[in-house]
């Protein structure tokens, strides 16, 4: 019999090679830093810090074959030192054997491991006994000691795009796995995974073994919604409820409502969207829709998404919270969004401009004689630290006005320093 054939659709899926890897080619792509720590030959010890069903654990595997290493896993859930002391006598076997094999020792969930239990791995770290490697869902500056953290490498896996779980899925149709899936109920079950490679292939099991019970050759919206019940329809992601409720999150905010805001910011939570998500888009909020009437938003918001991290759920979702009220109440300006939206819309159209002389960078004695830089004024030198009069655009090119400050916040203030600024340059002109 062939076991294979039987083995869980995420084992089957595994990637054996790292081009077979969906995802995460910020780190793995060619050059990249990931990438290049496997064709170095030398393996070193990392963090991969990542949500969960990025390639984690699957990335570590790979860095064990790729240096002929004996891999050794241990759950920081239900393991302790008893388990650390085991792979400590197992890597110094494989070193003293005949074939004087490297150990990777691989640490799941780390963070769920104490100062003591983590720092029983330092001193083999540092004799090069085995080489270490921790993956964990949480912020690492808070969650691993300081003295591990230093002796490793720590790379961020992002969630997996809506492009890598379609490709997922097509690996799971080519090998005859999953029935095939209508464009509705696809874009659900991709909503659903939210970036979550482990979520999709466990859910495209379920779907395959009831599809075959049904004989169903093609999985439709309304079957996918029955036999997945109610976690399915209320989490809703990639339908029409979903995007319906975070766009009357954005809105409140966007309105200044924060009782509004606050009422469709628990719907979301309690139809089991993940709170990452809301993070990102609060995040997102704080650029577009108050900008520089208020600057301290987005930090409000970076910072209350760090503390869901390190709480994670109930108890970070206050964080959450407090950042959806001060969103609300903030002066608002889509000003900077508006501006970035023109200038790119401009370059798109306008073309590539050289860069004129006198604001090129010139580090050579080549380029200084080629007149690099020459005739720049530098501004600190000049009176108010403002060189009036001064160009900073493309030769012959007419300058476009983009950011124009509202009359709110902090952008009241900036609006009066531009209009001086402006002033002055046009003295300067008249002159």
């Amino acid at each position: 019999m062939n076991t294979a054939a039987h083995a869980p659709l995420a084992e089957r899926l595994r990637p054996r090679t790292l081009g077979e890897v969906i995802g995460q080619q910020h780190l793995l792509g060619e050059g990249m830093a990931l990438r290049l720590a496997f064709e170095s030959g030398q393996p070193h010890s990392c963090i991969l810090w990542g949500p969960p069903g990025v390639g984690k654990t699957t990335i570590a595997r790979l860095m064990a074959d790729a240096f002929d290493a004996q891999f050794i896993t241990i759950s920081a859930v239900l393991g302790g030192v008893k388990d650390i002391r085991e792979a400590v006598e197992q890597a110094e076997l494989a070193r003293d054997g005949l074939h004087a094999q490297r150990t990777i020792v691989f640490v799941d969930e780390v963070h769920r491991f104490n100062k003591s239990q983590q720092d029983a791995f330092l001193p083999h770290v540092e004799s090069g006994l085995f080489t270490f490697i921790g993956a964990t869902t949480e912020n690492p500056s808070f969650e691993v000691n300081s003295a591990l953290l230093s002796r490793a490498a720590v790379y961020v896996l992002q969630p997996l795009t809506e492009d890598d779980l379609r490709a997922i899925v097509a690996k799971a149709r080519a090998i005859d796995a999953v029935p095939e899936i209508e464009g509705p109920a696809l874009e659900r079950l991709i909503g659903y995974a939210d970036g979550d490679a482990r979520r999709l292939l466990n859910t495209l099991e379920t779907l395959a073994v009831a599809a075959r019970r049904e004989k169903l050759e093609t999985v439709t919206d309304a079957w996918l919604l029955r036999v997945l019940g109610e976690r399915m329809r209320r989490y809703d992601k990639g339908g029409e409820q979903f995007y319906d409720t975070i766009s009357a999150l954005h809105k409140s905010v966007r309105g200044s409502d924060p009782d509004a805001a606050l009422y469709w910011f628990v719907r979301m939570l309690d139809g089991g969207v993940d709170p990452r998500y809301v993070s990102r888009r609060l995040i997102r909020m704080a650029a577009e829709d108050i900008g520089l009437a208020d600057p301290r938003a987005l930090r409000f918001a970076l910072d209350a998404a760090e503390v869901y991290e390190r709480l994670g759920s109930p108890e970070g979702e206050l964080a959450l919270a407090e950042c959806v009220v001060y969103l609300a109440v903030a002066a608002k300006s889509n000003a900077v969004y508006k501006a970035f939206n023109q200038a790119r819309a401009f370059v798109k159209r306008d073309g590539t401009r050289p860069v004129p002389m006198h604001l090129r960078n010139a580090p050579t004695q080549l380029m200084k004689s080629l007149d690099y830089g020459k005739g720049y004024r530098y501004a600190h030198d000049e009176p108010g630290g403002f060189a009036a009069g001064e160009n900073y655009w493309p030769e012959g090119m007419q300058a476009p006005a983009f950011y124009e400050p509202v009359d709110r916040g902090l952008e009241i203030r900036i609006g009066e320093k531009l209009r001086e600024l402006r002033r002055l340059n046009g003295q300067d002109q008249k002159n």
